[in-house]
């Protein structure tokens, strides 16, 4: 293999895989990537066995071929050039050279055909989205993902493709967030899929503003072709808890209040608080919101906003934290509380197909 490329293209490239290259150190060659050359380009594959990251790249190639080499060392030493291009050459005992002006390096892979296949992801069945609207759906509901190991069903996203429309949903069983989008789907092809965070947040890496984004299932797998990359994920098996029952039908009091003004009041607020009194009080009363904290050995901290509420006086005390993840992800300029009393679920919503669910914390 004899390919000469762009410095700064071939360093975004290994960046993208350094989260997934070497996180299961006990087979060495994990801890490798894979380069694949065609006519015009080089592919770039990293994998931990559950997660596949496939990138192309383009070059100019002089030899077409394949190699192994550690993902970290190389990525270091891209990084580091000062010219803009540089030349890798491999041997057939799979070291490979570098050169870029002046600087020359020789680093060590290994055989191509020790590398773990891709799994095949076979399946007449697929569905497109836009990579923005997609992006937006899975950071609107991703952090409410569990990271509870015992209950791993829930360390994911949730995607439902049914009745003509996509469906994010997350929870860890305290708050749940659920984000629709309308897709035409046919009844053959409705299926779900729970994608487990780590695949997540790589998503969440490599979508862009433009384009689609193809994803397809097969089993236990599924796969997410998005431009030049292409991620391979295994997925959560077992059955999703059925998220439905747990939003409620309908609240006695809902609440109009700027999101900027409530994210930032509960931040400041938040500021007394800590990991044993990890929790705010919010007092609604006649278009007014009061939002406060009191931590013993720390000192106590009060906040006031207005908001369109008619009700009656209401106290009812959330996780800090809890509260701050959907507004700090959602672009309304208006939040909506929905709120029974101060032991019922409280649900926020917006102008878009939107929906937060929260359980209360007991006030003291």
């Amino acid at each position: 293999m004899k390919i000469t490329i762009q410095k700064d293209h071939l360093a975004s490239a290994l960046q993208r895989i350094q989260g997934i290259s070497g996180s299961r150190s006990t087979l060495p060659i994990l801890s490798n990537v894979l380069l694949e050359t065609d006519t015009e380009k080089v592919w770039l594959t990293a994998t931990d066995l559950e997660l596949s990251l496939r990138i192309s790249v383009p070059a100019q190639v002089a030899k077409t071929g394949s190699t192994t080499l550690p993902a970290k060392p190389l990525f270091n030493i891209v990084r580091e050039l000062s010219e803009p291009q540089l030349e890798l050459e491999s041997d057939e005992q799979y070291s490979t050279s570098i050169t870029s002006g002046s600087a020359f390096f020789k680093i060590l892979g290994l055989p191509p055909e020790d590398f773990p296949a891709l799994p095949q992801v076979e399946s007449d069945v697929s569905h497109a989205l836009d990579q923005a609207v997609f992006r937006g759906m899975l950071e609107k509901t991703a952090y409410a993902a569990s990271t509870d190991e015992t209950r791993q069903f829930l360390n994911g996203v949730l995607l439902s493709f049914k009745d003509d429309k996509v469906t994010a949903v997350a929870t860890d069983g305290r708050r749940l967030a659920l984000f629709e989008q309308e897709l035409e789907i046919p009844k053959d092809a409705e299926c779900e899929l729970i994608v487990p965070s780590k695949t997540v947040a790589e998503l969440l890496r490599g979508l862009k503003d433009e384009g689609a984004v193809r994803i397809r299932q097969a089993k236990t797998q599924a796969a997410f072709e998005c431009g030049d990359l292409l991620i391979l994920s295994k997925l959560i098996e077992g059955p999703y808890p059925n998220y439905r029952q747990v939003i409620p039908a309908q609240a006695e009091h809902r609440i109009s209040v700027d999101r900027e003004s409530l994210l930032a009041a509960v931040r400041r607020v938040s500021l007394l608080t800590n990991e044993r009194t990890n929790s705010i009080r919010m007092s609604f009363s006649k278009n007014k919101l009061t939002v406060s904290a009191e931590s013993p050995n720390i000192g106590e901290a009060r906040e006031s906003l207005p908001v369109k509420f008619a009700g009656p006086t209401l106290n009812i005390g959330f996780n800090p934290d809890y509260v701050m993840d959907p507004l700090k992800h959602l672009p309304s300029d208006e939040i909506f509380l929905e709120i029974t009393d101060e032991i019922s679920p409280a649900v926020f919503k917006c102008d878009l197909p939107f929906l937060y669910v929260l359980m209360p914390m007991r006030l003291d």
